[in-house]
């Protein structure tokens, strides 16, 4: 085979994994927006007031949207940015991003139970006392969360594909297109009752995958901070494997872009990764008391986590 032919094959293989880390992601965060509005949904229509989805679909819409511009903002910004400016930011981007998809796993794990419920009282609330535009921005707050959230994880993971390949960021772009259309399907599943997937699985298992890849997103972030030497503890390598699974080509580029993988990790990169596995995974994984649900919620629940 010619030298030629490579090329093609490498690239391939960042594309695949960054497409794998966005359509985790997309489906993941996808998948709890989908659920909140099909609860809002079908509650409206079981009530008899089909007539104000179009207030909802309104609210979606706008979170949706300002999602969209939030990630794009982010994005283009990183790009104007000289160095060391340009890694600082990025660097406090890949930080904000775990922090958040890290406080929002746990935050969704432990509210799923009474999350429907509290939907439920709060489109009650908004019928009763007549403000309908309530309902709009119920959906509205309830989705940019997840938006917001999925807008800055994504950013985050296409800044540290695209040190691999140019083609990185575009591909996690689609991966997260792919993964929210299937979970728009799931969503249109759980509106018409016919949940053919245990959520409670779902939930655990994809949430182990984002823990994984926020350690890569938090890892790369480590060493943008000791490459230019903001951080000095720990910066030597701490160990070279580079011969046996270099981390540009081939596999070890494709666990880069999916777990933030390196060859030649600095201390201090691959004491925080492993420290933040160590820890998340034990505390994700340990039985947790759900949140005490409210008198009104108490007999709905949402599958979660």
């Amino acid at each position: 085979m010619s030298p030629e032919a490579n090329p093609p094959q490498l690239e391939f293989d960042v594309e695949f994994g960054a497409f794998t880390t966005g359509l985790l992601t997309g489906l993941r965060e996808g998948v709890e927006a989908a659920l909140i509005v099909a609860i809002i949904l079908a509650y409206l229509a079981k009530t008899g007031n089909a007539r104000y989805f179009g207030r909802i679909w309104l609210g979606v819409g706008a979170a949706v949207g300002l999602s969209l511009i939030a990630g794009v903002a982010i994005f283009a910004t990183v790009k104007v940015f000289e160095e060391p400016y340009e890694q600082i930011f990025e660097g406090v981007t890949l930080l904000l991003a775990a922090g958040v998809v890290t406080w929002m796993l746990f935050w969704m794990r432990r509210q799923a139970a009474t999350v429907g419920g509290e939907l439920r009282a709060a489109v009650d609330r908004a019928l009763t006392e007549g403000s309908l535009w309530g309902l709009t921005v119920l959906a509205f707050v309830a989705v940019i969360r997840e938006g917001v959230e999925t807008s800055l994880f994504l950013v985050a993971q296409a800044s540290a594909a695209s040190q691999g390949a140019e083609a990185g960021a575009p591909s996690v772009l689609f991966g997260a297109l792919a993964g929210l259309l299937i979970a728009v399907v799931l969503g249109a599943g759980f509106y018409q009752g016919t949940r053919r997937i245990n959520l409670v699985a779902f939930f655990r298992w994809t949430g182990i995958g984002l823990i994984f890849i926020a350690a890569g997103l938090l890892s790369v972030a480590v060493h943008e901070f000791v490459e230019i030497g903001a951080i000095a503890v720990g910066a030597g390598t701490a160990y070279d494997i580079s011969a046996i699974l270099p981390h540009r080509e081939g596999i070890g580029q494709f666990l880069r872009a999916i777990f933030g993988y390196s060859s030649t990790p600095e201390i201090a990169t691959i004491t925080v990764h492993l420290a933040y596995l160590g820890v998340v995974l034990s505390l994700y994984l340990r039985p947790v008391k759900p949140a005490t649900p409210s008198p009104r919620s108490s007999t709905a629940s949402v599958p979660g986590a």
